[in-house]
């Protein structure tokens, strides 16, 4: 695999002549291949950082630890994709989200473990290359790189002729960060009285979508009517908002020393991803009544009749991240995340569990029902 974006070439002739048959003629322009990798070149070059230059063009990526300033580094790699949310930029032509969505499923994943993110490489699969759709797939990686300060170092484009619909795509991403090994977080630090802090999601996030559709197919709306929730742009628009990346603040704070434990809130909501990174016997206790519930959400449940259990349990419900901090350092931490621009909301504390849940979350309906 080149580290670029590049064709497969070793299956079938490309130069056949006369009556013989193509690589074109089989499903595969190869020529595309060869214009996204230059129209995508400057877009992977603007995303350099220290340990890597971010050129496209040889067959792998190297990084330089030393050169980004660790002594002593453990690695900690990550891969996800945007999932069924790909269907909603396909069915309504608007690609230059989705990109920072794969970027952020990933990196905000890496932080959680204190790790800073390093490099990036992704994985477009589609049934006939369009170069402008898929430039515009990759300009929204190297933004989400650009959020997330780490390079994009490369990927690879898969034409793949009937194994994709007409005109259909998928994503993955995979990034590799580091930590200092001293610096890692691990379930350990988080200790009973710590108080937990909710970092405002930028709306559904990457998760949940199938569920998203069903409600949408429900409500008979279009993708280009104006969204209930958000009457200024359409339903699509506002549902392909892309995942924040909460990379920078939290590594922020992680360096200064005011935080015990990171959990990113995405596939499972509260109920799965925070006991994810609580140590034994301890509980996470949260107020629902301590985060306002955005609106997005709001539509969803109500059009779809779906239970408040049943929220917490799909999406984000407006807390993308979840921050264990020492009681004592609470102040210093919201000031701190804050600063970097940050929406933060007290939640509860961290408890002794007991023979109870993992997670719970009082005022729950009451909460939703507002």
């Amino acid at each position: 695999m080149k580290n670029e974006v590049a064709i497969s070439t070793s299956h079938l002739d490309a130069g056949a002549t006369g009556t013989g048959l193509t690589y074109k003629d089989a499903g595969v322009d190869i020529d595309s291949g060869n214009a996204l990798v230059q129209a995508i070149k400057p877009l992977a070059a603007s995303t350099k950082r220290p340990g890597a230059d971010a050129s496209l063009g040889g067959f792998g990526a190297i990084f330089d630890l030393a050169a980004a300033g660790y002594s002593d580094p453990l690695l900690i790699t990550a891969t996800d994709g945007v999932g069924t949310k790909l269907k909603i930029a396909l069915d309504s032509g608007i690609h230059d989200s989705v990109g920072i969505d794969l970027v952020a499923m990933c990196v905000n994943d890496l932080v959680v473990q204190g790790g800073e993110p390093l490099l990036f490489l992704d994985y477009f699969a589609t049934s006939r290359l369009q170069v402008p759709v898929a430039s515009a797939v990759v300009k929204g990686i190297a933004e989400g790189c650009l959020q997330a300060g780490c390079a994009l170092v490369g990927g690879e484009t898969a034409e793949m002729p009937g194994m994709y619909g007409d005109n259909d795509y998928d994503l993955a991403g995979f990034a590799v960060g580091a930590v200092e090994r001293s610096q890692l977080l691990t379930d350990d630090h988080i200790g009973l009285g710590d108080v937990l802090l909710g970092l405002a999601s930028s709306g559904v996030h990457s998760n949940g979508f199938s569920l998203v559709r069903r409600i949408v197919e429900r409500s008979g709306l279009a993708w280009d009517a104006p969204a209930p929730f958000a009457p200024e742009t359409t339903l699509a628009r506002a549902l392909l908002t892309p995942t924040r990346i909460y990379v920078k603040s939290c590594l922020a704070l992680h360096r200064a020393g005011l935080v015990h434990g990171f959990a990113h809130i995405t596939g499972g909501g509260f109920w799965e991803n925070i006991p994810r990174v609580l140590p034994q016997g301890a509980c996470a206790h949260l107020d629902g009544l301590s985060w306002p519930f955005p609106p997005v959400f709001r539509w969803l449940m109500d059009q779809g009749g779906v239970s408040a259990h049943e929220m917490a349990r799909t999406f984000n419900c407006g807390i993308g991240m979840v921050v264990a901090v020492p009681a004592d350092k609470a102040e210093s931490a919201i000031a701190l995340l804050e600063e970097h621009g940050e929406t933060v909301h007290r939640l509860g504390t961290i408890a002794a569990r007991g023979a109870g849940e993992a997670v719970i979350i009082d005022h729950l309906d009451e909460a939703f029902a507002r």
